[in-house]
């Protein structure tokens, strides 16, 4: 058999990828060896010892297929000399939903997982530590965000670090004992101390205090801030923080860091800190700020910089560089503005800063005050599927062949059970913004500083992007993607029984950009086959001009056009209604329901204005339900954006005097999705939500049907209420609105066609 292309691997149909897969498997180096073995030696393997399964070893170099009775000589290969660096983006999900008080999600929708990999980010540090030899690791870096809701901490009755703490011993690792946010963190970075491999770790926003204290995480100096000034207390060491209880200090202490062959010391406050690591000859620095620095503690950076005059830095922080609405593009912020002048720009040591907090992936190159190459790099997958799906980023740094190479990939999805596997888990990401290779001289970069840095004879006759790709890939089978067949015209979408309402919000007798007719009680009639609830138009909170016809629409759906919601903020907004006597503004739903909606946000959005706006509500205070404890003025139902530009659809159960939400990760705005709300009584009434086919995290149980406060408070279309006041309309664009009273499966869905 010929070499095979791992980067072509991934993107061959999936039945010549099975056959190509099945003949590299009698070429493969499959050694088998424990899972945390030190990272000094000995190659390492990764199994799932379920069976449902697993990943091998690396591919031999060279293979070729040579004419019968004959020897081919191996082809000459130049030895590289080169290391790599595993980083760990806003893991914050992975304990949040893997604790129980969360519900162990993670074991819940993964049951006969191996419980080794029970979660995505015992999984990551599991596979590190079991390659680190393969993959030549001499040290991992965490970007912040360890957990997400720092304050639980004592409500879950959480322990501090001690040096007797081991929570990888002892069959914890695989019996699932350890089930608070903080203690899952600790044990996922433990595995990585029982295996003698060297970590950085920050705290990221979600990390610092909030126990005790009405300061959560102090304001975010990325999001439309135009200047800076480091005063206002929120920083390590400031006002705000002052006698703060802080768990990170309690589970990340310095003694702990200390343990660290590489530690090199901390700052004062126990937030920063920094190591250095030897490889291919060669010492590097790792200087890790976590959120927020203050001025003393960047005074502290710089200092320790000095201290290393000769050695080259690459900076952490959790929080640097922003990206834009699209998800790949590098923004300045003022806090990467603030870094730069104070820290990064005047020290030619620092040739790399990696930072997450923003969702995305991004690279941006910038020139120091030396006229040198600053390469900075923001990763954070938090809003992937699955909370991340366990991705993670490797740079491989080639020193023979002067060349930075990035991949990101997830270690977990290759070891989920195969029959929870589609397509939305990927092992390998292969965008351009995800994995690439920057030329980058290194001697000649590091010669104003380190003039011996030192190039030695490679050891290596494989790159290690090429290794890591072949221990992710090798014996995983993606799974195939769905066929996207386009609609043949207006009526090819399932027809469904129990269809309570559906509005389409297209009128092909208009031109694109075509005002609505704006006058009160105006309607879109019910397309379903009863057609009895159509919802007409308000107009006390808006203005003519708020809405206009569009021939956009989503791909998938039927409906040739759609209708854009303008200038709507928090007071001002133009929406619709069901009648007052309709069966939707009381209907139980207790055989379950489907609700799907076709929309775009507006590129506009802006969190302060329109978060919390609204697609579907039902009316009134759901403060006058008898029995219900909260005295706010939210409803039974809705099905809104939240000022993260997450869709969240939260009901009062018709049995419970409580609400109860699913959430999506953060959306992207000026995209068209598709959002599915699948509610089944059989399955004791779980809502899955879906953002274009994909189920969300985190979704919720016992969802059973929706309580209505009275008759006439109806259904509201593209507006939110609060304490019985409209409020809040929404910006963007509508499609499509079905509610079906059954549960749907995706093949009945308006993304699916009518034969």
């Amino acid at each position: 058999m010929k070499n095979v292309n791992l980067d072509q691997l991934a993107s061959v149909p999936e039945k010549k990828r099975r056959e190509i897969l099945k003949s590299m498997l009698a070429m493969s180096v499959a050694g088998v060896g424990t899972i945390l073995q030190g990272c000094g030696g000995g190659a390492g393997s990764f199994s799932d010892a379920s069976g449902t399964g697993s990943q091998g070893g690396t591919i031999s170099p060279n293979g070729t297929t040579a004419p019968s009775g004959t020897t081919s000589p191996p082809l000459a290969v130049k030895a590289i000399s080169s290391f790599s660096i595993p980083i760990l983006p806003d893991t914050q999900f992975y304990p949040r939903y893997a604790s129980e008080k969360m519900g162990e999600l993670y074991q819940k929708l993964y049951k006969t997982i191996n419980p080794l990999y029970s979660n995505p980010f015992k999984t990551q540090t599991q596979w590190i530590a079991a390659h680190s030899a393969d993959l030549k690791i001499p040290f991992t870096i965490h970007l912040g965000d360890v957990v997400d809701q720092s304050w639980y901490y004592t409500a879950e009755g959480s322990s501090p670090w001690t040096s007797s703490t081991n929570l990888v011993a002892n069959g914890q690792l695989n019996s699932d004992q350890v089930n608070k946010e903080w203690e899952l963190a600790s044990q996922a970075m433990q595995v990585l101390e029982v295996a003698k491999c060297p970590y950085s770790i920050c705290a990221g926003n979600h990390d610092v205090g909030a126990i005790g204290h009405d300061m959560q995480w102090g304001p975010d100096w990325g999001v439309g801030v135009t200047g800076f000034n480091n005063d206002d207390g929120y920083q390590d060491g400031g006002s705000h923080r002052s006698g703060i209880f802080q768990p990170y200090l309690q589970v990340f202490p310095t003694e702990r860091a200390k343990q660290q062959a590489t530690f090199g010391g901390r700052h004062a406050s126990g937030f920063h800190e920094y190591h250095v690591f030897s490889a291919e000859g060669n010492k590097f620095l790792v200087l890790s700020l976590s959120w927020r620095a203050s001025d003393d503690a960047l005074a502290w950076a710089n200092q320790v910089i000095a201290s290393n005059s000769t050695i080259p830095v690459i900076l952490v922080n959790h929080q640097l560089m922003g990206i834009g609405s699209d998800g790949s593009t590098a923004a300045d912020t003022a806090y990467s503005n603030y870094l730069w002048d104070k820290l990064i720009k005047n020290n030619d040591q620092i040739f790399m800063a990696v930072s997450g907090h923003y969702h995305g992936s991004c690279t941006k190159i910038k020139q120091n005050a030396f006229g040198n190459d600053v390469v900075l790099m923001v990763v954070d997958y938090q809003m992937a599927y699955m909370g991340g799906n366990g991705l993670l980023r490797l740079y491989d740094f080639d020193l023979t062949n002067n060349k930075i190479t990035a991949s990101s990939f997830s270690p977990w999805v290759p070891v989920k059970p195969s029959s929870t596997l589609n397509q939305f888990d990927v092992a390998w990401l292969t965008d351009s913004n995800q994995s690439f290779s920057l030329d980058f001289q290194f001697a000649k970069r590091f010669s104003s500083f380190n003039k011996n840095f030192n190039i030695p004879v490679g050891t290596s006759t494989q790159a290690l992007t090429d290794i890591a790709k072949s221990l992710i890939l090798t014996n995983y089978n993606q799974a195939p993607q769905k066929a996207v067949v386009l609609p043949t015209g207006s009526d090819d979408y399932p027809k469904v029984a129990n269809t309570l309402a559906h509005w389409r919000f297209f009128n092909s007798a208009v031109a694109e950009g075509d005002a609505f007719p704006y006058q009160a009680g105006q309607q879109i009639k019910d397309a379903s086959t009863a057609g009895v609830n159509p919802i007409s138009l308000h107009i006390e909170l808006g203005k003519p001009g708020d809405l206009i016809w569009s021939k956009d629409h989503h791909p998938l759906s039927a409906s040739p056009g759609s209708l854009r919601f303008l200038n709507s903020t928090g007071t001002r907004a133009s929406y619709f209604t069901t009648d007052p006597n309709s069966s939707l503004n009381t209907e139980p739903f207790s055989n379950g329901y489907t609700v799907e909606a076709f929309i775009k946000i507006d590129p506009g959005f802006d969190a302060s204005v329109n978060g919390w706006m609204g697609i579907l509500y039902r009316l009134g205070p759901r403060s006058e339900l008898t029995g219900f404890a909260s005295d706010d003025g939210d409803c039974c139902l809705m099905f809104a954006l939240s000022n993260l530009m997450e869709i969240q659809w939260e009901i009062v159960p018709v049995d419970q005097n409580t609400n109860l939400t699913c959430w999506s990760g953060s959306i992207s705005a000026g995209q068209w999705l598709h959002i599915a709300v699948v509610n089944n009584p059989s399955d004791s009434y779980s809502t899955t939500l879906y953002v274009e086919g994909a189920p969300v995290l985190r979704n919720n149980s016992g969802m059973n049907g929706v309580r209505s406060v009275k008759p006439a408070a109806q259904m509201a279309v593209g507006c939110g209420q609060w304490a019985g006041d409209m409020s809040t309309g929404f910006l963007g664009s509508l499609g499509e609105i079905r509610i079906v009273g059954t549960p749907l499966t995706s093949d009945k869905w308006l993304t699916a066609r009518a034969s």
